[in-house]
């Protein structure tokens, strides 16, 4: 569910107003992306919180005057672009089977059984319509699933 200026995590009420803004709009991206509610929320507020400490004032009001419509406008205002076209890879990490976007910085999930990490994998390549990549345990590629059109 996208949220918007007066439907947001309860977490976001004491960010200055810009601030909060920002982070809505970072995470209707995320939630775009395929990202988990949980894992949105604090990614976005911290990314938020750098970009206002980088922004000028006005940019600030820019965001400020952004309405609620063009808060939900996912496409059109993503907050990491160039990981839109990327293709998603599923991999062993340690103990677990890592789903990440490639060039990202991070999983977005992490799983116990491989399935798992397999159908998360193309749930979010099939939202981005890109390509899954699924690695075996030495790091070979062994499948790839491709939705794009």
């Amino acid at each position: 569910m996208p949220f918007d200026r007066t439907d947001y995590p309860s977490s976001l009420k004491n960010l200055n107003e810009a601030t909060r803004l920002k982070a809505i709009e970072i995470m209707n991206a995320m939630l775009d992306e395929g990202y988990d509610e949980d894992e949105a929320i604090p990614i976005a507020t911290e990314q938020a919180k750098e970009w206002y400490a980088n922004a000028n004032g006005q940019e600030r009001q820019e965001m400020r005057d952004k309405s609620a419509k063009e808060l939900k406008k996912h496409d059109d205002h993503n907050s990491r672009p160039e990981l839109m076209d990327k293709g998603v890879k599923v991999f062993k990490q340690k103990d677990e089977w890592a789903v990440k976007t490639k060039t990202a910085k991070r999983p977005s999930d992490l799983y116990n059984k491989k399935d798992d990490a397999i159908e998360r994998g193309k749930e979010i390549a099939k939202n981005k319509e890109t390509y899954l990549e699924v690695y075996d345990q030495d790091g070979n590629v062994q499948d790839k699933f491709d939705y794009s059109n």
